[in-house]
């Protein structure tokens, strides 16, 4: 089995006359947290895009444990065992925690029993318990999710990711307006997940990249500019010339 789980190559997106992402490679090992980090406008979200199915690639493809996944729906990519949580949260509002999590259970499941209250799958129950217990939902299970408080609702969204058993983690800056207090509290979670689950995420916040990358790929203006660990990165002349300046 290769240690890697996903390989971009020459990745390649144009909008316009903007080259949002231009000929990136990027590899991501099984078992890693992989950030990828650069300021507004450095083709970021684009690439997550790309590797979700969000966005089909102008050139360049996406293997994702060993099979060709290029603009492959996003649908079809969770089926395979990739999830990722957004930076603005997804869940639905009216709906409970527990609930909220359930369908997303579901939906990954692979044989679906009809005319069945969904409180009679006990596999999907049992599985959503799980995910609520480990995200540290599991006493606000009954809460209708949009009367969460933003950190939360955020670990919701995680949940929901977590639930359809990835083999493969995005997160799309996952600490994202919380407090200091919810930022710790979800470092500590993202380190607790990584024994199990491949991550690869973008994020802002340096002292957050910092304290939990292995590896960390630098993008600036569509192309990588630099990839290395944290101290290679925090030291490395021209990241600290267009990303790091002030921030560390």
């Amino acid at each position: 089995m290769s240690d890697l789980i996903l390989r971009a190559e020459k990745l390649d997106r144009s909008f316009g006359g903007i080259h949002a992402v231009a000929g990136v490679d990027l590899d991501i090992r099984r078992g890693s947290l992989h950030a990828v980090i650069g300021p507004n406008g450095s083709g970021k979200t684009t690439l997550f895009n790309l590797i979700t199915g969000h966005t089909r690639p102008g050139a360049g493809r996406v293997a994702f444990d060993g099979h060709d996944i290029t603009g492959m729906p996003y649908h079809k990519v969770a089926r395979r065992g990739l999830a990722k949580s957004y930076q603005i949260t997804t869940v639905f509002p009216l709906l409970t925690v527990f609930e909220n999590v359930r369908i997303a259970a579901q939906s990954a499941a692979h044989s679906y029993v009809f005319w069945r209250p969904a409180d009679g799958i006990r596999p999907v129950t049992a599985h959503t318990e799980r995910v609520l217990e480990r995200i540290g939902l599991a006493e606000s299970r009954g809460v209708i999710a949009g009367n969460l408080s933003h950190g939360d609702q955020r670990r919701l969204d995680l949940a929901i990711a977590l639930a359809t058993s990835p083999r493969l983690l995005l997160l799309d800056e996952p600490t994202a307006g919380m407090s200091p207090s919810d930022t710790a509290a979800t470092v500590e979670l993202i380190h607790e997940l990584n024994r199990d689950v491949t991550i690869l995420m973008t994020e802002h916040k340096m002292d957050v990249i910092l304290s939990v990358a292995d590896t960390i790929t630098v993008l600036h203006q569509g192309v990588v500019l630099f990839e290395g660990g944290p101290d290679e990165v925090k030291s490395h002349p021209k990241v600290q010339e267009v990303y790091l300046t002030g921030t560390v």
